[in-house]
């Protein structure tokens, strides 16, 4: 994507893995097993031709942001509004996103979620150590919609007939990052709230 940077896991960051604040939730989410080479498709989700527009919206957005510094030291008040109008912006693109893409409601289920990884639970016991999966998740209230492509470290088999796998992120955009940074704080807030 223009205007991010994907980081990938190091030996040093596989270890420091835990270290990430989990959280259980219900998200929309979907996978998309892997072959060989498919790790640099830009677009493993079958993308529509609005893919130009979404990373020009991205570069005005990032534009937008470099302007609101400057503007930043000489008016509060109107940086402030810009602000809101920017996240309204931002908000209704979402909502407008996923109206054209609707999860099916097979697609919500019940993660363990953290910036590191993912876990989820699978109807089939296809899932096997190393495989390679791109997954797009869909976190509410936000409607944040990170990808990311994720390893799987374990598959536990469950009395279902199905498992309980267990992924970690190898290539994660900076900005996906950050959107499952600010869900999984969010979260924590919502919960210390019903407390």
């Amino acid at each position: 994507m223009p205007g991010s940077r994907a980081t990938h896991p190091t030996k040093e960051s596989k270890a420091d893995r835990r270290e990430y604040f989990r959280i259980e939730d219900h998200i929309g989410l979907e996978i998309r097993r892997l072959t060989q080479g498919q790790d640099n498709d830009p677009d493993p989700f079958n993308g529509t031709p609005l893919e130009s527009l979404k990373a020009e919206f991205r570069r005005l957005d990032q534009d937008v942001k470099a302007h609101l510094a400057s503007l930043a030291e000489r008016d509060r008040l109107l940086t402030g509004l810009v602000k809101s109008m920017n996240s309204k912006l931002d908000t209704l693109a979402r909502i407008i996103a996923f109206e054209q893409n609707p999860l099916q409601p097979e697609d919500w289920q019940d993660v363990t979620l953290s910036e590191g990884g993912l876990s989820f639970c699978s109807s089939t016991r296809a899932w096997n150590k190393g495989d390679r999966i791109a997954v797009r998740m869909t976190l509410p209230p936000e409607l944040y919609q990170p990808q990311a492509l994720a390893e799987v470290l374990t598959a536990e088999p469950d009395d279902r007939g199905g498992a309980r796998v267990h992924t970690e992120f190898v290539k994660l955009e900076d900005s996906d990052r950050q959107q499952i940074a600010r869900h999984v704080m969010r979260w924590q807030i919502r919960q210390r709230q019903k407390e």
